[in-house]
């Protein structure tokens, strides 16, 4: 097998594991919040800051 055609295909593998991987941790974590959806975090963050603490004013 020629050098470029091996480094390419190694490359392809590599991505396709990754993304493979990713996508099982995924699932993953869905099953372990019993909920499919992405992620609640959006949900539950992205409200207005919280106060500094006193004393803290610059």
């Amino acid at each position: 097998m020629d050098n470029n055609l091996l480094i390419i295909v190694l490359a392809v593998a590599t991505l396709a594991l990754v993304i493979g991987f990713a996508l099982w941790q995924r699932a993953r974590v869905a099953n372990a919040k019993k909920d499919p959806r992405r992620s609640s975090f959006t949900e539950q963050h992205g409200g207005a800051p919280r106060p500094n603490r006193p004393g803290t004013e610059h």
